[in-house]
């Protein structure tokens, strides 16, 4: 049985939490100086988070190697699990020239790049989170936004930013229940109160997306589509998660910006159809000639019959249906027959209090997870699109090959998460940052923030730091309400710089051992809009805007 310590170092939690950074520390140094390859840097990561576990936490060897283990399935299941799926439907859509038949159609409603970045990297990348999220929306929007003309780097960066107002609400409130559990609080409410928070956030992020995609002319010749998609998806995210029903509140929030671009785009257009701008980048955003020719970007000007348009949005569509499907209470109930918790066999845990810890228990959520209805929703699909069984095996290998590196980066990441959390690691920084009195205002974003960095998920940094907001806002006799919800707003920003999802990015674009690269472009916009998080918490801490609070 092994008891996590929080200050370990002569101690003192200061000293103890300088410690217990270095593995984080090591694993951005690596991806973003040393521009070591993912998986790499997240093994060489992980061996450092064993070796302090061990020699600084006193953690004995079997324990420690044990929750690595844990770590490492539980990101193949139900992360990559989710990925793989999503994934698969895309590369089905290729072989039979759907994808193709897609994106000719996203093209006809804008030629535009700087607006196919909003509606594809932001409205329907929204769609995909909320009803998968774990990566899929990365995955799958930076290929669409590739095979529309944007360079591999410039993609990629595109999908990730864009992959930041949705998280908190993705795979239907996932991590909002998460939090719920953990913090005793009422889901509704905390996503009631989140919804107070990333609606203002999204309102800024198409900005920041044409600002990518053309720079200042891009701000200056389609503010208004990038504002009017920010806005709309921001109300329709506030209403829904206030009002209506917070699962629920990226779909509509989603369906309602598209709509929104799709009808102004028929009352005024940008004055000029700009050419791609291009990320300085030089080989490192290049692609290999088969990937390139894969794309097929030469007949966009193709006219498709209306039964080939049908089929080619049939695999979305049939995703949202089985998704929705399996939100019923009923058929969520008799899926829920196909789930067990168990003990992880030899991990023996207890938290700092001496309490036992949950970090052992491992859930096999066999028919009721994302990825299962995403495999559904793909043999049904496959089905539609009129795929043999044989092409359709052949497209899972191709997904897997692609897949292969991200496959080991995300569990090598899950690895040094579960190391971290169970020596106490994570906990000393978090009990360090909760002794800043009223001011833990500010940083506990922050808090969220390094969750979802190391983890790659908004579910499973609520689940770490939800308990720990609650005793620290009492502490400081700030709102538990505001400071947990903050921990799921900020999460979100840590997604665009988690390993785990810079290396599915990487993949999906074919930019294999280019993650640092994304990482630097991406860096500065996790960091401004995680400052603006962290100022709008604390704010609603004070007199100025504490109505926001419920």
């Amino acid at each position: 049985m092994y008891r996590q310590i929080l200050d370990p170092v002569a101690h003192s939690l200061g000293l103890s939490s300088l410690v217990a950074a270095i593995p984080l520390a090591m694993l951005f140094v690596l991806l973003g100086v040393v521009r070591t390859r993912a998986w790499v840097a997240s093994l060489i990561s992980v061996a450092v988070a064993l070796a302090i576990a061990i020699a600084v936490y006193g953690m004995p060897t079997d324990q420690a190697l044990l929750a690595a283990s844990e770590g490492a399935v539980f990101g193949f299941f139900p992360i990559l699990w989710i990925v793989i799926n999503a994934i698969w439907v895309y590369q089905m859509t290729v072989q039979t020239g759907h994808f193709d038949v897609l994106r000719r159609s996203f093209a006809g409603i804008s030629d535009d790049h700087r607006i196919q970045a909003i509606i594809i990297a932001f409205s329907f990348g929204a769609l995909l989170e909320a009803l998968a999220g774990f990566g899929a929306p990365v995955a799958v929007t930076s290929v669409m936004l590739l095979a529309l003309g944007f360079k591999p780097l410039k993609a990629a960066v595109l999908a990730l930013v864009a992959n930041t107002a949705p998280v908190a609400y993705g795979a239907m409130a996932t991590p909002i229940i998460t939090l719920g559990k953990v913090s005793g609080m009422s889901s509704d409410a905390l996503g009631a109160m989140v919804g107070r928070q990333t609606p203002i956030l999204a309102m800024f992020v198409p900005l920041a997306l044409v600002f990518i995609a053309d720079g200042r002319r891009g701000l200056r010749e389609t503010w208004h589509v990038a504002l009017t998609a920010g806005v709309v998806f921001g109300v329709g995210q506030y209403a829904t998660s206030n009002f209506l029903s917070v699962p629920l509140a990226d779909v509509v929030a989603s369906l309602l910006s598209s709509g929104a671009v799709v009808l102004l785009l028929r009352v005024r257009r940008p004055q000029t159809a700009p050419r791609v701008a291009v990320v300085a980048g030089g080989a490192s955003d290049t692609m290999s000639p088969e990937f390139e020719a894969n794309l097929n970007q030469s007949d966009l000007n193709k006219s498709d019959s209306r039964g080939e348009v049908f089929r080619a949005y049939s695999p979305y569509a049939i995703i949202i249906a089985v998704f929705v499907l399996c939100q019923i209470p009923v058929v969520k109930k008799f899926l829920d027959h196909a789930t067990y918790s168990v003990r992880w066999p030899g991990l023996h845990l207890q938290t700092a209090k001496g309490g036992p810890s949950g970090l052992a228990n491992f859930t096999f959520n066999l028919l009721n997870t994302p990825g299962t209805q995403m495999l559904a929703a793909g043999l049904v699909a496959m089905f539609v699109l009129r795929l043999s069984v044989g092409s359709a095996i052949k497209a899972y290998g191709a997904t897997l090959h692609q897949l292969r590196w991200a496959i080991l980066t995300v569990m090598a990441v899950l690895a040094l998460a579960f190391v971290m959390n169970a020596s106490g690691q994570t906990i000393t920084l978090g009990t360090w940052m909760a002794g800043a009195g009223s001011a833990f205002a500010l940083f506990s974003p922050i808090l969220g923030w390094i969750g979802v960095a190391v983890t790659g998920s908004d579910t499973s940094s609520n689940s770490l730091f939800g308990a720990l907001q609650v005793t620290a806002a009492t502490k400081a006799g700030l709102s538990p309400l505001l400071m947990v919800a903050g921990n799921s707003s900020g999460g979100v920003l840590g997604k665009m710089i988690s390993p785990q999802n810079l290396a599915i990015a990487a993949a999906a674009v074919n930019l294999d051992g280019k993650e640092g690269d994304i990482f630097r472009r991406v860096m500065a916009w996790s960091a401004v809009f995680l400052l603006f998080i962290c100022l709008l918490s604390a704010l609603q801490a004070s007199s100025i805007l504490s109505w926001m609070v419920g």
